[in-house]
């Protein structure tokens, strides 16, 4: 079974999380709303480049969905093109972020958090 890529990361949360997700995810990250089979529970299917590659599920009723949860998750990466254009929606929507290069490479990162608290990762080749 070789691996062929990533298909896509799930989130699960209650409603007006879920919602504030996708209002991240869609305004400040650029993804967008799209097509999604019609399972028992609301959620969202985000796409980029034709793929849905997030998918926002509602969370049972009674779930706890622990926010602050000690895991070993630490980001997700999206492969982005036009830092300066990003930066400058960033700033625009008033949404904290850190800017760095990585050591050796042609790459920028740009870090930021979404509504949960899940570190996000924009990645930028500057070849």
């Amino acid at each position: 079974m070789p691996i062929t890529g990533l298909n896509h990361i799930n989130f699960r949360a209650h409603p007006p999380l879920l919602d504030a997700l996708r209002d991240f995810y869609c305004d400040v990250v650029g993804l967008t709303e799209g097509p999604r089979p019609p399972f028992p529970r609301p959620g969202y299917w985000l796409y980029a480049g034709g793929e849905p590659i997030m998918h926002l599920y509602e969370a049972e009723v009674g779930e706890i969905r622990e926010p602050d949860a000690d895991g070993v998750f630490d980001h997700v990466a999206f492969s982005c093109s036009d830092p300066a254009a990003t930066e400058a929606r960033l700033k625009a929507l008033g949404v904290p972020y850190r800017s760095t290069g990585i050591p050796g490479t042609h790459l920028r990162q740009i870090f930021l958090q979404d509504p949960a608290g899940n570190r996000v990762e924009l990645q930028f080749s500057q070849a």
